[in-house]
């Protein structure tokens, strides 16, 4: 690849360097580019609240659903196209003619003519969708295709996501994928775990307790010094309690307050377990001003439960200043459930899902979008055909917390899955292949 492209810059660009999947897996393929002698850069757009209230509805959109946001009207279209023009400005003394740029979901959109006018090669990468078109994501394809018509190529997580208007063009299917070597997978003592949790508040401490350390990306080792940004917790789980965790951002599609009522109202079936409800501190995620107004409702909703329930419950909100350490208390926390949950009522692919398989854990997620390439029911994991169901997704997931031997089949089956379909190797020969096509070498 440096041999065919030489010369030519691989260019990203996204809403946020920091608080959800496809900004994690940029930082992680930069790296592995430029590690491979190819010069890649990756940039992260400016724009204002309403720029991103826009755009989070756009993305909800596409998932064919109603976020109730502000209208797709001439008045929201030219501030779209302002910003996007400033950004593509900023982008000029950068990008040369030939260079390959990608342009990442609904927020980098608008780059499309003004990138193409300089001479770059650009491609669209949408990660989200939904597999049946509606009228929702009619609205959200009217605003965005005037912008997308004259970009080179189109990326898609699902061939179910590609909209008909794409027919006759050049569309790639690339799947997400997780870096096996990243703080947030690589493997982690128990006894690292353990003590990384309880310094969170996540976890009773016990006696003789290690100190919560962890090897970094340059090979040092780090500490965890910070707490939650936020905490709603009575006490600790006991450190022998089964524990069940979703890891996601605070966003109305991940329905966390979903998955902590129907904790609520599971009854004996999930009798002695406790729920550990984590994502990102919400100051931290740029893109995403619905993040503060979802994590109040869960703290709110938490605030509600009965005694006895509220003391099995647990939000957390983990801080974004240091990605790495960021990672290791998630990989910490996935390491120590005994079951991951994701009840998402859309998912674009759903790499919290990934990287629990991957660390053998068995997972009952909502059988939505590229949940559905990851996981076979009964084989990888456990699917919801209805992710609004909250009885069928307590009694599966009190089902895995009694059989254990069950639960250690599908966690085995599940890291099988993920070494063989959705480890970063794969993802990099594909966007290989795609920018030799869109170079024409």
């Amino acid at each position: 690849m440096r041999e065919a492209l030489a010369g030519r810059r691989f260019i990203d660009v996204n809403s946020t360097m920091s608080g959800g999947g496809v900004a994690e897996m940029l930082r992680r393929l930069q790296r592995y580019s430029r590690g491979a002698g190819l010069d890649a850069r990756w940039f992260t757009l400016r724009g204002d609240r309403a720029f991103f209230a826009l755009t989070k509805q756009l993305h909800h959109l596409l998932h064919g659903v109603d976020g109730c946001g502000p209208p797709l009207d001439r008045v929201g279209g030219a501030h779209y196209a302002a910003v996007c023009e400033a950004n593509a400005r900023a982008l000029r003394g950068v990008v040369r003619p030939g260079d390959v740029v990608t342009l990442h979901d609904p927020q980098a959109a608008g780059l499309v003519p003004y990138l193409r006018r300089v001479g770059a090669r650009v491609v669209w990468r949408c990660h989200v969708g939904t597999d049946e078109a509606n009228l929702y994501t009619d609205r959200a394809w009217a605003f965005l295709r005037p912008w997308l018509e004259t970009a080179d190529a189109y990326v898609f997580s699902r061939e179910q996501f590609v909209p008909g208007w794409l027919a006759g063009r050049r569309v790639a299917v690339i799947r997400p994928s997780i870096d096996p070597l990243s703080a947030k997978n690589r493997p982690l003592a128990p006894s690292a775990a353990a003590a990384i949790l309880s310094r969170v508040g996540l976890r009773a401490p016990v006696d003789r307790e290690g100190p919560a350390v962890y090897r970094r990306g340059d090979g040092s080792v780090g500490r965890v010094r910070r707490d939650p940004t936020c905490l709603c917790s009575a006490s600790p789980p006991p450190a022998d309690a089964p524990l069940i965790v979703q890891v996601s951002r605070w966003d109305p599609l991940k329905d966390m307050a979903g998955v902590l009522t129907s904790f609520a109202e599971a009854g004996g079936s999930l009798d002695g377990t406790h729920l550990a409800l984590v994502g990102p501190d919400v100051g931290g995620v740029t893109d995403d001003p619905e993040g503060g107004r979802v994590f109040a409702e869960c703290a709110a909703l938490w605030r509600r439960l009965p005694d006895g329930v509220r003391m099995r419950a647990h939000l957390a909100c983990l801080p974004m200043a240091d990605t790495e350490e960021n990672a290791v208390i998630v990989n910490a926390l996935q390491r120590s459930a005994a079951v991951v949950t994701q009840k998402s009522l859309a998912e674009g692919f759903g790499l919290t899902v990934t990287e629990a398989m991957w660390k053998g854990r068995p997972v009952v997620a909502s059988a939505v979008g590229g949940i559905r390439d990851q996981i076979e029911h009964g084989v990888h994991g456990i699917l919801l055909e209805d992710p609004r169901d909250s009885v069928s997704f307590a009694a599966q997931t009190g089902t895995l917390v009694g059989d254990r031997c069950f639960a250690g089949v599908l966690g085995a089956g599940a890291r099988r899955r993920v070494r063989e379909n959705f480890l970063d190797d794969r993802q990099l020969l594909q966007q290989t292949v795609l920018y030799r096509n869109v170079a024409g070498v």
